[in-house]
């Protein structure tokens, strides 16, 4: 909100003038508001392993995060060129692996990770498409400054929140979007409809059949897999509602079996299919994998993508972006060591104090350590499992991520904040959403926005260039509320 002398960035200048003529008791009686909203249309996120895990609301902040359209702009081609560098990755690596063979990248990276699926080797998938849905991890360092912390193309998760935080903004302050001109994000679930449909097998009817496929209720992301499903306009679907018949997918209805063309699958690939992965799963569907590589139904995202999901693929996007499309990354990688390489080992053996250490395969802010945040004792614990194992572990410097202001009852305080924007890729071409969803570390000095570990979200507002007033004649006001 302010840059380096105090100052109020021009593009905050309504906020803080509006921060500034709010009392307190008002902004935490529209936070309550808020809670009381989310909690009534079922708005919670699951840890698994709490009691009251079902029960939990993701802390939500009433003043947004603002940011120009013309920054937008060119946080936009960043998305897009790193996703399309990303499908044609992941089309190489189950094809002709070009990348492999230039040297590029080490083999066993790729063919020796986790994700890699071996059946999908060979195989073509509509338009090669395989990351439909990505959410890209942006940090704000500085004021031209971001860099991509991580690529999540699984199963990303969050736009559920990001279009409830915008729903509920426009309830509880219409007077401030009033002065603002903020991009929608309301037709994201037209756009993701739209292209899930691009993608259909070519055998497709014209209207073609679209499930989402969940685990079920007790899945963490379970609120988001019913919201997305009824904000598409398609069925919401666990494993035993399907069936395969011919390879092909079927889907059990009051009316008979339907055949279905396109399964929108929050379900990781190891319990997709009993019969071709893990034989203990009762979450996906006997068979799931003959209709799929017999091109009767497509899976978004595509089986395999996972492998871009690794932390250590992550640390060769810049050579990635320029293998495939001939051009230097747009969005910037965060400096990293590869620890599998024994200079790279002893760095950060000899520099955990300073270092943010993170398992290849991680999420949700577990299997990490921040190295200035933690005690002497558990960083001796992570330099043994380092040392032990130091293929599966990257280590990156600190960032100096931005902040944003967020409302607490003692005052308005400054905490680190992310942005996950949403990329929808389909035979219609590449889609962002303007904006995405902003989390926050709540805690003081916390570097960890993950809603897993205790952090909240903002709504993320991209406003048309403008000239703002100056900040100068009520910077004081806020400054004094602040404090």
């Amino acid at each position: 909100m302010t840059v380096a002398d105090g100052a109020i960035r021009a593009v905050y200048g309504k906020i803080a003038r509006w921060l500034a003529a709010t009392p307190a008791e008002t902004l935490a009686s529209r936070r309550s508001q808020a809670e009381l909203l989310f909690r009534r249309i079922g708005i919670t996120f699951a840890v698994y392993g709490e009691k009251d895990a079902g029960e939990r609301l993701i802390p939500f902040d009433i003043i947004p995060r603002v940011m120009l359209r013309s920054e937008w702009s060119r946080i936009e081609a960043g998305l897009v060129q790193r996703v399309k560098a990303l499908n044609l990755f992941l089309a190489d690596i189950y094809g002709g692996q070009d990348i492999i063979r230039s040297g590029k990248i080490p083999a066993d990276l790729i063919l020796r990770n986790p994700q890699f699926r071996p059946q999908m080797a060979g195989r073509r998938i509509p338009h090669d498409i395989y990351v439909h849905i990505a959410g890209i991890d942006i940090v704000r360092t500085g004021e031209d400054d971001f860099y991509v912390l991580e690529d999540n193309v699984r199963t990303p998760s969050g736009v559920s929140y990001m279009l409830e935080n915008r729903e509920v903004m426009m309830r509880l302050v219409p007077d401030l979007f009033a002065e603002h001109r903020v991009a929608p994000v309301e037709n994201y679930p037209d756009a993701l409809l739209a292209s899930l449909r691009s993608v259909a097998p070519i055998a497709a009817a014209e209207e073609p059949t679209i499930a989402l496929l969940t685990p079920g209720r007790f899945n963490s992301a379970y609120y988001e897999h019913s919201f997305l499903a009824d904000k598409l306009g398609v069925e919401l679907v666990e494993g035993r509602d399907l069936l395969v018949n011919d390879d092909r997918v079927y889907m059990r209805t009051t009316q008979g079996a339907k055949q279905v063309d396109v399964l929108y699958r929050r379900i990781d690939d190891d319990f997709l299919d009993p019969e071709t992965f893990r034989p203990d799963s009762i979450l996906g569907v006997p068979g799931l994998m003959r209709a799929y590589l017999a091109g009767n139904v497509t899976l978004a995202n595509a089986v395999g993508a996972g492998v871009a999901d690794d932390k250590a693929i992550y640390t060769y996007m810049p050579e990635i972006i320029e293998f495939y499309l001939g051009e230097k990354a747009i969005l910037k990688n965060v400096p990293t060591w590869r620890c599998r390489e024994p200079a790279s080992l002893r760095y950060a053996l000899d520099n955990l104090a300073e270092l943010v250490v993170k398992e290849v395969n991680g999420s949700g802010g577990y299997g990490m350590l921040v190295g200035p945040h933690a005690t002497k004792a558990e960083r001796e614990v992570f330099a043994a499992k380092l040392a032990h194992d130091p293929d599966n572990f990257i280590a990156q410097p600190t960032l100096a991520l931005s902040t944003a202001p967020t409302f607490f009852d003692a005052g308005i305080a400054p905490r680190h904040v992310d942005l996950r924007p949403f990329v929808l890729t389909g035979a219609n071409g590449v889609r962002v959403v303007p904006g995405g969803l902003t989390r926050v570390a709540l805690i003081e000095n916390s570097l960890v926005v993950n809603s897993s570990q205790g952090g909240g979200t903002k709504d993320t507002w991209i406003v048309d260039d403008a000239i703002f007033d100056e900040a100068a004649p009520w910077q004081s006001q806020l400054q004094n509320q602040a404090g």
